[in-house]
């Protein structure tokens, strides 16, 4: 039987091309619950419309979208995933997942995974990873039950502060975090 990983995504458009390629690589080893922010699920944005996005992932996974808290909350009483992966993972999540506010489907899903002890994976996207959001990723490295894909700037000379993942090693980040280890390197060049 296949373990159950819930795959939610964040606001970072320019990167749901990887994201949602690393998705497919996902689906073929596990079953996969999509969630979407308030942003995933409804910003059209340069990079394409929302709703080819959302429509693109339901069919990779099988299954609708969740998109309200109310639809996530039971992942934690009812223990419904073996993993959860946020990816992409703005600097905004990042930040409320450091200092513990679910006011989102995102958040919330993590914390009511959390509450289970289960690894949670972050794919991070942020332009302000080595300013404005270090201490987020400081802190939730420091953490129990976090794992990262393995990240790099993605352009130092063009934005400086700038850290994306390696979405070619998502599956890879997963399958150690359902190990309980984190993937190494863990900074790319």
């Amino acid at each position: 039987m296949k373990q159950t990983v819930g795959f939610a995504m964040t606001g970072s458009f320019c990167t749901y091309r990887q994201t949602i390629d690393a998705l497919r690589k996902l689906a073929e080893d596990y079953t996969v619950v999509p969630v979407f922010s308030e942003a995933g699920y409804t910003i059209d944005s340069r990079f394409g419309a929302a709703e080819a996005f959302r429509r693109e992932v339901e069919t990779i996974c099988g299954t609708n979208a969740l998109h309200t808290i109310a639809e996530v909350e039971p992942f934690g009483p009812k223990k419904l995933l073996d993993l959860l992966i946020v990816a992409p993972c703005t600097g905004n999540t990042l930040g409320k997942l450091a200092n513990g506010i679910a006011d989102s489907p995102v958040t919330f899903a993590c914390k009511a995974h959390l509450r289970n002890g289960r690894p949670i994976v972050l794919a991070i996207s942020t332009n302000d990873g080595l300013s404005a959001s270090a201490e987020n990723v400081g802190r939730l490295l420091n953490r129990k039950h976090y794992y990262f894909v393995p990240f790099g700037q993605d352009s130092p000379h063009g934005k400086p502060y700038s850290l994306v993942a390696d979405m070619s090693l998502l599956s890879e980040t997963a399958a150690a975090a359902l190990r309980g280890e984190q993937v190494q390197p863990l900074l790319l060049r």
